[in-house]
């Protein structure tokens, strides 16, 4: 539809207009029904099917710049420039920003409705998929690694008790872009959890990997994190909780949590604990010793989890919206440890 609605028209000199296809198989249909013709004659440059744009991956606005982009992803510097303008809308929308150099409603331009039928069989491909080897054949198997390519840490189980400091205080709807940048420079670490995690948080406090170093490492404690609402929204990514979790962190205490993060912060052993009275939020200082008793047993026994702020004396009741398998999950400190017990490997 988009495609179409170009037909004779050019992309405003001013703009920069790029078309992203989906995927191969996506690229490969816009070809055999002439879309690609009719975004390029407008003047559209055509992009990989990739981790682009999206991510700050090039296509980056200048700074203090705008632009319309028709798939879901606007976090605070997720385009790859800090203080840019980053709209979402319809692809309609986005072509009709195109032409006229400013957002705008298509209708203004007389842009019309266009129906589109869907092709009766998409194309289909599955040449890049690699058959797995039989496992004695899968054995032999030599696993070349670069300098950048790291393995994975391991992790202990879950201790009794934690005792810990607050490492870290930020507010409502951290993203996980917030806890995990992404972009050309960070991006090509994801392999190498070592060098990924000296960037956590990097643009919201750029002193807390030293700081969680020397809990993790000095002080022998662990690192806790306390969050308001919405903790983790955005992005699924693992490295989230992943780099967190190699820095130390233990414990996570919010006024509430984004589901997938919720999930991914459990697979690799951090407990999300929840505020049982948000106000409690406030009672927490960044440095406050912490301790959370019987942390593993009251787990275990679906009781609710008591947070003792040592350096003020207060006490603050939290929650956890956890199933049994995530409890028993964090009981062995993540996820891999969790299926290493259950297939006799000791951990």
């Amino acid at each position: 539809r988009a495609a179409k609605l170009l037909e004779g028209k050019k992309v405003h000199p001013e703009v920069i207009f790029a078309v992203a296809p989906g995927s191969k198989q996506a690229l490969e249909l816009i070809t055999q029904n002439g879309a690609l013709l009719n975004f390029l004659k407008a003047g559209a440059r055509i992009l990989e099917s990739a981790c682009g744009p999206c991510i700050g991956m090039g296509f980056a606005p200048p700074s203090g710049g705008v632009s319309v982009r028709s798939f879901n992803r606007n976090f605070e510097g997720r385009s790859g420039t800090p203080d840019a303008k980053v709209y979402l809308a319809s692809p309609e929308v986005c072509v009709a920003c195109a032409i006229a150099g400013e957002i705008v409603d298509p209708r203004k331009l007389g842009l019309k409705w266009i129906k589109v039928e869907m092709p009766e069989r998409f194309p289909y491909g599955d040449e890049a998929f690699i058959e797995p080897l039989p496992e004695e054949e899968a054995k032999k198997v030599e696993i070349y690694r670069g300098p950048n390519i790291k393995p994975l840490p391991e992790f202990d189980e879950l201790p009794e008790s934690i005792e810990g400091e607050v490492s870290l205080i930020v507010g409502d709807n951290i993203t996980t872009d917030h806890i995990m940048p992404a972009g050309a420079k960070i991006l090509p670490l994801r392999s190498n959890i070592y060098a990924i995690s000296e960037y956590v948080y990097h643009y919201v406090d750029p002193h807390f990997v030293s700081r969680a170093k020397e809990i993790r490492d000095n002080k022998k404690k662990a690192n806790i994190i306390i969050g308001g609402e919405n903790y983790g929204q955005g992005s699924s990514r693992e490295h989230a909780a992943l780099a967190p979790r190699f820095l130390g962190v233990r414990a996570v205490i919010a006024k509430s949590f984004a589901r997938i993060h919720h999930a991914n912060l459990v697979n690799f052993g951090i407990v999300p604990l929840e505020f049982k009275n948000k106000e409690d939020y406030n009672k927490f200082s960044l440095g406050d010793e912490i301790l959370i008793p019987e942390l593993k047993e009251r787990l275990k026994e679906g009781k609710e989890i008591v947070v003792i702020n040592k350096t003020t004396g207060e006490e603050v009741l939290c929650t956890y919206n956890l199933t049994q398998k995530q409890i028993s999950v964090l009981l062995k400190g993540g996820l891999l440890n969790w299926i290493k017990s259950k297939q006799g490997v000791k951990v």
